[in-house]
């Protein structure tokens, strides 16, 4: 199995149709997994296309298209008071609901809503623990907290301690657009939105990937 790791999409649907592409033509027939970090919606021209996509690709394959939750549709969940609108709208939910040509959540499909208010937040193959943005260092893995798996920053970014798996994370951008890859985590977020979009290309034997792919 071939399990491809695809950093924050930011509504830039053409990047991820390119990127898919280059993803199945390096996998050139081998069973694969896709699993998504995480903000897949706001700042970029079509996050509707973005999510339909995604559905579309579990539909057809459930086991092995995993996508979870980042913090923009942590925001959109917390989109039905006035505060929380305006938080979402402020970072990037204007230009989703601009996707979708509606002026208020309300007006997003329902199927689209129960797709992002139902992403799970981390997903553990065993070696590697993927989530949006990463995990606070001496906890558990079992026993994180959602605000941390969706939202933290430091002083997970500073850490170099063995988390008992790679962490593989998104959530921070990176300025140089190229991934960052340490000893104890992966990060995947190189600025969909005006640079690259990104996937890490793991075999199940090796914790660390064989192969990162990109797309401007």
């Amino acid at each position: 199995m071939l399990t491809f790791a695809i950093g924050d999409i930011h509504g830039c649907h053409d990047k991820l149709a390119r990127l898919l592409h280059e993803c199945r033509r390096y996998a050139d027939g081998q069973p694969t997994k896709y699993i998504f970090l995480g903000d897949l919606i706001d700042r970029g021209p079509d996050s509707r296309a973005v999510v339909q996509t995604v559905m579309d690709l579990q539909a057809h394959d459930p086991e092995n298209v995993i996508a979870l939750a980042g913090n923009h549709e942590e925001l959109l969940r917390a989109s039905d008071t006035s505060h929380g609108l305006r938080q979402w709208l402020a970072n990037g939910g204007s230009d989703a609901l601009s996707s979708y040509g509606v002026s208020s959540p309300r007006g997003i499909p329902p199927t689209h809503i129960a797709f992002l208010h139902n992403l799970p937040t981390h997903y553990d193959d065993g070696l590697r623990f993927f989530v949006h943005a990463g995990i606070r260092p001496g906890v558990p893995l079992d026993r994180q907290t959602r605000d941390d798996l969706l939202w933290i920053r430091e002083p997970f970014l500073s850490s170099d301690a063995d988390h008992g798996r790679l962490i593989v994370h998104g959530h921070t951008p990176i300025r140089s657009g190229k991934p960052d890859i340490r000893p104890n985590r992966i990060n995947l977020d190189t600025r969909a939105v005006g640079r690259a979009l990104t996937a890490a290309a793991f075999l199940d034997a090796d914790l660390y990937p064989k192969d990162v792919i990109q797309v401007p």
